[in-house]
């Protein structure tokens, strides 16, 4: 499917792996909506994409706000001969009211081809720890953000992909979209202290399947990457040593992975017709140990 003309919907879009799917295909044509917490740097971010993109095409733009009755300012080329924008959306992926706002702003800029889901979070927590027993509010609250709210955008954003009409493949097919999910090695290789990030990531790798085939009917296609070791907002809270000492534990590339190594690979499963009810590992062939 083109990148280029369609519209996606991001969760998690103002950092790491969802800013860099952002970016990239933003330059590759589509519009996005980033739909992050109210708290997040998603505004910011919209707004350099569209300053950048207005710079490139020589074009001022226009004034994108009033979108879905109330989104964050975001000038930029909506609606011009430019083509493609980035719109804000403050989403709390667990709340349906904000996922529909997020999803309504991505058809009022088009028809819904792409959804990313990167929203999560990594809570660790032994069962037995040092304080005691794992608070079950601590499971549940990774269970919920996880898998819980990337269910809740791919229902929501499915019934809206199921409504346009199906665009023409380059090879000759038809679809209306792809659905892709996030999980982690942690659903393969969970380690100590992630019985709620494995659980969370792993069911996000088993509903792929079910998915696919459901959602075959609507042209809609689901696949789900599991990255290993990525530079991320979470991993930049550990020292620089600590990161250099985990990058070195991957087999080659022997580094921390680069969120623009994730955006390439979700813009390729875009591209590809062919890809769909699959996990992908995106690890550099690492295994996890157990801690």
């Amino acid at each position: 499917m083109d990148i280029k003309g369609s519209v996606a919907l991001i969760t998690g879009g103002a950092s790491g792996l969802g800013a860099a799917t952002a970016r990239r295909l933003f330059d590759a044509g589509a519009s996005v909506v980033l739909a992050d917490l109210g708290s997040s740097a998603g505004a910011a971010l919209a707004d350099e994409l569209n300053a950048g993109s207005a710079r490139g095409k020589g074009n001022g733009g226009q004034d994108s706000a009033g979108l879905a009755g109330g989104l964050q300012d975001s000038a930029g080329p909506a609606g011009t001969a430019a083509g493609n924008t980035a719109v804000f959306v403050p989403t709390d992926v667990t709340d349906e009211q904000q996922v529909q706002a997020a999803v309504d702003a991505a058809a009022e800029l088009g028809p819904l081809r792409i959804v990313v889901n990167c929203a999560g979070v990594a809570t660790p927590g032994k069962v037995l720890g040092r304080d005691g027993v794992l608070p079950l509010e601590t499971f549940n609250r990774v269970i919920q953000i996880n898998l819980v709210g990337t269910f809740n955008v791919i229902r929501l954003a499915a019934a809206a992909m199921a409504a346009t009409e199906p665009a023409v493949t380059e090879l000759g097919g038809e679809e209306r979209g792809v659905i892709i999910n996030t999980a982690s090695v942690a659903a393969f290789d969970g380690q100590i202290g992630q019985p709620a990030y494995a659980a969370s990531k792993g069911a996000v790798a088993a509903m792929t399947l079910p998915l696919a085939r459901e959602l075959a009917r609507s042209l809609i296609r689901v696949v789900t990457i599991a990255p290993g070791i990525f530079e991320t907002p979470m991993m930049a809270g550990l020292p620089q040593e600590a990161q250099e000492s985990l990058g070195k534990q991957v087999p080659h590339p022997s580094r921390l992975g680069r969120p623009a190594e994730y955006a390439n690979l979700a813009a390729h499963i875009v591209d590809n017709a062919m890809l769909n009810g699959e996990t992908i590992r995106l690890d550099g062939a690492i295994r996890m140990g157990p801690k």
